[in-house]
């Protein structure tokens, strides 16, 4: 009589088979700190992928690079001639001008980086399905843009302040940190609508609208110390306009560059609130693009 034969040995899984040999999914996310290393040892890619966006930005216009500097200006012009001569919005503030056209560069970093955002993984969508890499390089790279853009915008502005009577003093340097953690934010906000378009495209399409309606609201070219002096506003909406982050970095680069910007048109504790807002979206924005790592280019 034969003896029953041992039931035959179940193969092992193709998870359990790659796990013995090492092998890891195509595309997994890293664990953050290995992900941040990734981030570092590509430093140099980031800097040369900013720098050439930044050249072939206007390579097709006539005028080229000239461009970086006659966009803002020409907004600026353009707001000037609505809210300063028609509305009249700037007759309660001193310096108009400088206050006006300071407003405009720097907000125009913040919105820029932000509508960059949306377009750093559809817009480099061969890039990210041909090439492993850690895809927060793409809108970290493209914020270092619109800061390597801010800079050449910063030499026009400080011309057109010394036109006006404004010119530099010590006062200037708190215009760096101040630049500095609008620029933490401005990527860390970048980060999130990244990540939000790349799962929904008509993000995009919306961003202007909202891009808007937040410069309108942030002192972009009227007062609002003056609004709320002569307002009566819910508690709640002067805290929010006190505490809207674009309002609070254009507030403290006019403090650093305009003499008649005081101390007094400050919100209280304004550098607690930009290094609250910048560590808030910096770190936030960026650990909320890492999560979705592995989502990027699929589908």
């Amino acid at each position: 009589m034969t003896p029953p034969q041992a039931p035959p040995a179940e193969s092992p899984s193709l998870g359990e088979l790659a796990a013995r040999h090492g092998l890891t999914v195509s595309g997994a996310r890293p664990p953050l700190g290995t992900y941040i290393a990734q981030l570092w040892s590509r430093r140099h890619f980031i800097t040369a992928f900013a720098t050439a966006r930044l050249t072939a930005q206007y390579s097709q216009a006539r005028l080229g690079q000239v461009w970086q500097l006659m966009t803002p200006l020409l907004n600026a012009t353009v707001y000037y001639f609505v809210f300063g001569v028609l509305m009249n919005t700037g007759k309660h503030v001193p310096d108009f001008v400088p206050f006006l056209v300071t407003g405009v560069f720097i907000w125009t970093f913040t919105a820029n980086s932000i509508t960059a955002g949306t377009r750093a993984i559809s817009g480099n969508i061969g890039l990210v399905r041909a090439l492993h890499f850690p895809r927060a390089a793409l809108p970290i790279g493209l914020a270092l843009q619109q800061l390597q853009q801010l800079m050449f915008s910063m030499g026009a502005l400080a011309v057109i302040l010394m036109c006006f009577g404004e010119f530099p003093t010590f006062s200037w340097l708190l215009a760096v940190p101040a630049l500095a953690l609008q620029a933490v934010f401005s990527t860390g906000v970048a980060m999130v609508v990244a990540r939000l378009a790349a799962r929904t495209p008509d993000i995009a399409q919306l961003m202007p609208f909202l891009l808007r309606t937040w410069m309108y609201v942030s002192g972009v070219m009227w007062s609002i110390p003056v609004v709320l002096k002569h307002m009566e506003l819910p508690g709640a909406v002067v805290l929010a306009l006190r505490c809207n982050p674009a309002a609070v970095y254009i507030d403290l680069v006019r403090f650093a560059l305009i003499d008649s910007y005081t101390k007094a048109q400050l919100p209280p504790h304004v550098w607690a609130l930009a290094l609250g807002w910048a560590v808030l979206l910096g770190v936030g924005g960026f650990v909320y693009f890492w999560k979705a790592e592995e989502q990027y280019g699929r589908g």
